[in-house]
């Protein structure tokens, strides 16, 4: 009944039109007040208690190497290396747009971020070799949800600190999927330009690339820093998440000159917002998860579908649903600080690893973020493109049906999430 009750006002709340952190405190404090006998104090300790995790502190670190890297002319360096590599195939310049944002993920840890750094260069390029701007718009859009895939990923953080999970082995379980999705995007990426007849560039010499990888290198190291300095055991997540927003202050602003030093303060301030409010979510999203434990509801529903006798496929098929529909009324981070604490009981109960479930989150917060009516990445690329939301939901069609047949794998072969983890002796 309680639960009922949550759910209802929530939904209630969020339909509204309210912002979602204000509808998770609102219904917390509501219920709380109306319905239990639990103390103002403890509900003010908890909003403290709940954020005063070190894992935290990775977000705010990694939303600014984000930026200075987005404002630095990182983005462009791997655009020219990417293209150097692939561009001599069919769709040449999508396909170096996939491999643009797989690389421009392993250091941006943001999806829309990924987005503008690599589509407001790419898009006018391909638009100007003769691609259609829907076949760009469809590239770019999927390609950059590999930004919350590829590690360092915030959404992984958030799921860490949301479950206690360690983000040290949830980053290196990105790391296979993250490749193999790019795969996938290439090779529907290739067969659409292949198919149509777009056009190709000439091949570049191994000299010419050569150049494109000596100008990219100091952006590309920034992989080499923080997956480095995590499996070598130099330094936490949090503490790769300070490194590399500090060297991607040095690139951007004494190695390649693209950032003044009179925009630092600029990109500073647009990194604080973008923290506070992510924050913000996190803070009101602790406070609904210490609502359901004190209700004893994450354990109710677990017993209650482990005594209906699904099992793990049909448990993982009913979360799979339930987050592709999450995703079409919310961004990822208040999915997995709405959904974690409620799925994540029942998957450890019917013995689901909790890097594996991890991994399927954060692949369902990529889908979610591709398609109507609340994905960011189609609305950062309509920005970027001109282009009105429902001509992008067509024009992104063919990539997003590699993405579902990529979940299915994904879900069901947890050797693809958990092999680099276990082989690097981090689980």
């Amino acid at each position: 009944m309680s639960a009922a009750i949550i759910f209802v006002l929530l939904l209630v709340l969020m339909l509204t039109g309210m912002p979602i952190s204000i509808s998770l405190g609102l219904t917390v404090l509501t219920f709380l007040f109306t319905m239990t006998q639990v103390p103002i104090e403890s509900v003010a300790l908890k909003l403290f208690t709940g954020i005063e995790k070190f894992e935290i502190m990775a977000i705010p670190f990694f939303i600014l190497a984000g930026n200075f890297l987005t404002h630095g002319g990182v983005a462009r360096r791997m655009i020219n290396f990417a293209t150097s590599m692939v561009g001599h195939w069919y769709g040449g310049l999508g396909l170096g747009g996939v491999m643009a944002c797989a690389l421009f993920a392993a250091v941006s840890g943001s999806s829309p971020a990924t987005v503008v750094a690599i589509g407001s260069i790419l898009l006018p390029a391909m638009v100007k070799q003769g691609f259609p701007s829907k076949f760009g718009a469809g590239v770019i859009t999927t390609s950059g949800a590999l930004g919350i895939l590829i590690p360092p990923s915030i959404v992984m953080v958030m799921y860490a600190v949301s479950t206690n999970t360690s983000v040290g082995a949830l980053f290196m379980a990105g790391v296979v999927p993250g490749l193999m999705l790019a795969v996938f995007l290439g090779v529907t990426t290739w067969y659409r330009a292949r198919k149509f007849g777009y056009p190709r560039q000439p091949r570049a010499s191994w000299q010419q690339r050569a150049k494109a990888f000596r100008d990219s290198a100091w952006g590309l190291f920034l992989i080499v820093v923080v997956m480095g300095g995590i499996y070598t055991g130099i330094f936490t997540p949090t503490e790769a998440a300070a490194m590399s927003a500090v060297y991607a202050f040095f690139v951007a602003v004494f190695v390649y000159r693209d950032l003044s030093m009179k925009d630092v303060p600029k990109v500073l301030l647009n990194s604080a917002n973008m923290s506070a409010m992510l924050l913000y979510i996190i803070t009101n999203a602790v406070l609904f998860s210490f609502l359901l434990t004190h209700e004893n509801i994450p354990q109710a529903m677990a017993d209650f579908m482990i005594g209906t006798g699904v099992g793990v496929i049909g448990f993982l098929i009913m979360a799979n649903i339930l987050m592709l529909i999450a995703g079409n009324f919310m961004e990822p981070s208040s999915i997995v600080l709405i959904l974690a604490p409620i799925l994540f009981p029942i998957a450890i109960k019917l013995g689901i690893d909790p890097v594996h479930f991890g991994i399927i989150m954060v692949v369902n917060m990529e889908v979610g973020m591709c398609h109507p009516p609340v994905g960011l990445n189609l609305y950062v690329a309509s920005g970027i493109t001109k282009m009105g939301i429902t001509e992008l939901t067509v024009a992104v069609w063919p990539w997003l049906l590699s993405m579902l047949v990529f979940l299915v794998l994904v879900t069901y072969w947890p050797t693809m999430s958990l092999w680099l983890p276990r082989a690097l002796d981090m689980m």
